[in-house]
């Protein structure tokens, strides 16, 4: 299981709308009851495998010197999301006028280092914006539980044992390559950390260091989260030159089985097939490929969306999520 973030406001808002398949969760009325009976065997254990992959003992006497198991963190991990929101309902939610708003406000005033960012890996600036109000409402949302114990609760509680398990491995590496102090280390339930929020892997794979002081500081540094965004986005395919998509008018007797975002078709294609701007004016007239997504379960309303698009799902794997970014840096990029 490969999976970038869990756990922040909009991951939790967009289960409510589709599930993940990297987050899904299934019988968990069948799972035995949550019980702490047994932690400590097991976390001294795991020191003993912590130390054995090389993470040194002041390490792991400072970062479990109060570890204890967090029961809500297994609460929230067994929840099932008991209804479902409407496109609108959601893009209201994570996207209302009072984020776009401020969206343009942060922008301007952290635009020099957001740039500085955006021209180095080449995702601009107002994507970079939007994924941070969305993921952490411009910095402050950042979660509130300590990622080693709640790494710690979910790798000893088992269902997903291995994937925790090596999460907090890597939360270990982070803290003992000196980045961070173990107690400024939070994140969301499910150790998702920062103002990127990254899950531990993801960190040591793409975080960068920003302001050159040597540490990645995905907490206080906006110069590292901004490089570190950006330079996770530019490695999985993101394209300077493109956009995310766009909201189009389809005719009403276009072939559904042709719609999604795995199957993939030039834009003059889609104009031969009656894909059309809101409006009804042509498509752009551009050498790419694109897919036409149609939300609320193929009730409208629908997009073209390219490249980007999939490179978002990425950071995300949910429809809405995506749609609800590349809509955000349009309109705080005034388009």
């Amino acid at each position: 299981m490969n999976f970038r973030t869990i756990g922040t406001v909009a991951s939790i808002i967009g289960m409510l709308v589709t599930v993940s398949p990297a987050v899904a969760q299934t019988d968990t009325d069948a799972l035995p009851a949550f019980t702490t009976e047994g932690f400590d065997v097991w976390l001294a254990d795991f020191k003993k495998d912590a130390a054995s992959k090389g993470i040194s003992q002041p390490t792991l006497d400072v970062a479990f010197a109060k570890t204890q198991p967090i029961p809500k963190v297994i609460e929230y991990d067994r929840s099932q999301p008991e209804f479902k929101l409407t496109f609108e309902q959601y893009l209201q939610r994570v996207v209302p006028q009072s984020r776009i708003d401020e969206g343009r406000r942060k922008y301007v005033e952290n635009r020099s280092i957001i740039d500085a960012a955006a021209k180095k890996y080449g995702v601009p600036g107002h994507y970079l914006t939007a994924f941070w109000g969305i993921e952490t409402g411009f910095g402050r949302h950042t979660g509130g539980y300590s990622v080693i114990d709640s790494l710690a609760t979910l790798a000893f509680e088992g269902r997903r044992a291995e994937y925790f398990r090596k999460e907090l491995i890597n939360a270990l590496k982070i803290l003992d390559a000196g980045h961070i102090a173990p107690e400024k280390m939070i994140g969301s339930w499910a150790g998702a950390m920062g103002q990127a929020q990254f899950m531990p892997s993801t960190f040591l794979s793409y975080a960068k260091d920003g302001n050159d002081d040597g540490k990645i500081d995905l907490w206080g540094a906006k110069e590292d989260v901004f490089a570190s965004a950006a330079n996770y986005l530019s490695t999985v395919g993101w394209k300077a030159d493109e956009r995310w998509g766009r909201k189009i008018s389809i005719p009403a007797d276009l072939d559904k089985s042709i719609t999604g975002r795995e199957i993939r078709k030039p834009i003059a294609e889609w104009q031969k097939l009656g894909v059309r701007m809101p409006n009804g004016a042509n498509l752009p007239v551009a050498d790419m490929d694109a897919s036409v997504v149609i939300v609320n379960d193929g009730a409208g309303p629908a997009y073209m969306v390219y490249n980007n698009f999939h490179t978002i799902m990425h950071w995300n794997r949910s429809t809405y999520f995506a749609i609800a970014v590349g809509t955000l840096a349009d309109a705080i990029a005034g388009r």
